[in-house]
């Protein structure tokens, strides 16, 4: 038995999926409509930007943004006023500067001043108790005792304290010094015309122009 042929729908269109139904075509040239409505403002106003900077730099002045104001809308200091701020802090801060490098260079005056005054005390302890000995060596000179070996350890000795800044005074026949002479008698003369040192009983010491022992002496005064 021969099958007969099927007649063909009319809603069905050849390539269409049966049971689907067809684009509307009204929707879809309306979004096409605006897209090209969109495309058309953007580039107007890129036209009237570009208009507004070539008409604003025509006339040769760079085209510079205003500057910011604070958020309170208080103007901005100038910046004169800030460069003097910052010029008056550099001058305090070079006076403060100035002012701990000389406590710093008259505290190492004092403290070297201190250290040397120190060490002399301490030279002078030593040589003051040496000065006994000194004395014996003055007498022991006077008797002619000083001859052979002893007399030149006694040279030694004494040019070894010379080193250390001890200086001998009190001679016959120098004015008498009351800061540097111990006067033990007084007499009158007619050969001085000042007081005067006639007779030395013990000399006198000092280190450097710190007295360590006056002198011992005798002192004429004229008539």
């Amino acid at each position: 038995m021969t099958d007969k042929p099927r007649a063909t729908d009319p809603e069905e269109t050849p390539g269409s999926v049966p049971g689907d139904s067809a684009t509307p075509t009204g929707s879809t040239g309306d979004e096409a409509e605006s897209a090209t409505g969109l495309v058309e403002e953007a580039e107007v106003v890129v036209d009237e930007v570009s208009s507004t900077v070539d008409e604003t730099a025509s006339d040769g002045t760079p085209v510079v943004d205003a500057p910011a104001r604070p958020a309170d809308g208080a103007p901005i200091p100038p910046l004169g006023a800030e460069l003097e701020a910052l010029r008056a802090e550099l001058e305090e801060r070079t006076r403060d500067l100035q002012r701990v490098s000389a406590e710093y260079a008259n505290y190492r005056k004092r403290v070297e001043r201190d250290r040397a005054l120190v060490g002399e005390q301490a030279t002078g302890a030593v040589l003051t108790a040496l000065l006994p000995i000194l004395d014996d060596l003055d007498r022991a000179r006077e008797h002619g005792d000083l001859v052979g070996p002893f007399g030149t350890v006694a040279e030694q000795l004494t040019t070894a304290l010379g080193k250390f800044g001890l200086t001998v005074f009190g001679e016959q026949g120098d004015p008498f010094d009351p800061t540097r002479h111990e006067a033990v008698a007084h007499q009158t003369s007619a050969e001085v015309s000042e007081p005067t040192c006639v007779q030395v009983m013990r000399r006198g010491y000092q280190l450097g122009e710190r007295l360590l022992r006056p002198a011992m002496v005798a002192v004429a005064d004229p008539e």
